[in-house]
């Protein structure tokens, strides 16, 4: 069904857009892109032939380009636009806006101008690959893209090693090989991976297991489309006087499986090593 175009209040509004398949797109976000007043877009192309599918027609409307070289004279022309009272709709390339994109000083410039700023939510790379990887889900970290110099990735990674989350990094398919190269000396070849690849399209892909096993896959394939390269969370370095220490702050507040639970989780530690540790705290007292 044709969206019916609604009036819009003045104000930016964060459409997030299809990663592949054009029908992931919600409702809301085509109400939106048929009521605006202006639409900008990461590209134009894009936003236009999106639009298309869906039987929306620019008319009149401007159609605006706002990407990663329109600096502060192009957000200073959006922000001109809201002023006079029109609603702008922002669609990045694909997916949602401000992740890896250039929006966030868009969005950010419009709120602190007292000016109204929502998003229309939806598709994202990063939440479809954590979906489909078989890693933890309940706490993650997006990196963004890694560095494209061999030592600051190194560097990069050994910062990110520890994190206690499950990481998610966008990679081009030229470096996705030295990348896992890298994560296998940095991170260890025995930590759970996944690489994602043209999420939502015919080709769609995700391969798992082991880093060691993704890095040697990868050395002999060629990888193509857009990817999304998740690993499993790090541990930090705790020693038994800290993880006691914590227990017994946390067993002073609530009970002793629920302690342990909380110690576990904070540090990333087997639970039943924690879970052990805290009965013989419970049993000396």
């Amino acid at each position: 069904m044709k969206p019916a175009p609604t009036h819009l209040p003045a104000g930016l509004y964060l459409v997030a857009t299809p990663i592949g398949n054009a029908r992931d797109i919600t409702l809301r976000a085509l109400d939106i892109l048929a009521s605006a007043d202006v639409i900008a877009a990461e590209d134009t192309r894009t936003a236009r032939k999106l639009m298309e599918i869906h039987g929306i027609k620019t008319g009149n409307r401007p159609l605006i380009a706002y990407h990663d070289h329109s600096g502060a004279h192009g957000r200073a022309g959006i922000l001109k636009l809201i002023g006079e009272g029109r609603s702008v709709a922002y669609v990045s390339e694909a997916g949602t806006p401000l992740v890896s994109d250039p929006g966030y000083a868009l969005a950010r410039e419009a709120g602190a101008a007292g000016f109204l700023v929502t998003a229309a939510p939806g598709p994202s790379a990063v939440l479809a690959a954590l979906s489909l990887s078989g890693l933890p889900s309940d706490r993650f970290l997006f990196a963004g893209f890694a560095p494209s110099q061999q030592g600051a990735r190194r560097r990069w990674l050994e910062d990110l090693a520890p994190v206690p989350a499950t990481l998610i990094i966008y990679e081009s398919p030229r470096r996705v090989r030295e990348l896992l190269e890298d994560m296998v000396h940095s991170l260890g070849e025995e930590r759970e991976a996944a690489l994602c690849r043209e999420l939502t399209k015919k080709f769609e892909e995700v391969l798992r297991g082991s880093l060691g096993a993704l890095a040697a896959i990868v050395a002999e394939r060629e990888l193509k489309g857009e990817i999304v390269v998740l690993v499993d969370r790090g541990t930090l370095s705790v020693t038994e006087e800290t993880m006691e220490e914590a227990l017994r702050s946390a067993m002073a507040r609530m009970s002793l499986k629920d302690a342990a639970a909380e110690v576990a989780e904070a540090y990333g530690l087997p639970r039943r090593k924690v879970y052990q540790a805290a009965l013989e705290l419970e049993k000396n007292g």
